[in-house]
């Protein structure tokens, strides 16, 4: 069964992701980033080459080419995946097919916007008995 992990307290969502995904590549964790808004999308692959701002986090989009070859994939959609290992939801919603995953992540701020839906999605995976873990982030990654 999906073990899922709410990182939650983050001032920025997209900022926290970037920090989530340099650290999950630095442990070479292959993993899926369903981002489904274009503008989202955009700004984390920006965020991905430019921060730190002497290096860069490897990744592409799952429909690249080199999609097999590389550890951190962005995809608007999740029909046809090279792997299930991770799963970073930054969507506002369920990710479709999600329990094909052994983990799920998702990172909630603290803004309304991302904070009501991510209730609504844990309260979602508990009534289901998924295994979950929340960790307030707020103080940085690293602080549990």
């Amino acid at each position: 069964m999906t073990r899922i992990e709410f990182l939650h307290g983050a001032p920025d969502r997209l900022t926290a992701a970037a920090g989530w995904l340099r650290l999950a590549w630095t442990q070479r964790r292959r993993v899926m980033v369903y981002i489904p808004t274009r503008k989202a999308a955009e700004d984390l692959d920006r965020l991905l080459w430019s921060q730190p701002a002497t290096g860069f986090v490897p990744h592409c989009r799952a429909d690249s080419a080199v999609a097999d070859e590389t550890a951190i994939l962005l995809a608007d959609n999740l029909d046809r995946l090279p792997h299930d290992a991770c799963l970073l939801n930054l969507a506002d919603e369920l990710p479709p097919g999600f329990s094909r995953f052994e983990t799920l992540v998702e990172i909630v701020s603290t803004a309304d916007a991302d904070r009501l839906p991510a209730r609504e999605r844990f309260k979602f995976y508990r009534e289901r008995g998924y295994a979950l873990e929340a960790r307030d982030i707020s103080r940085g990654l690293s602080h549990g």
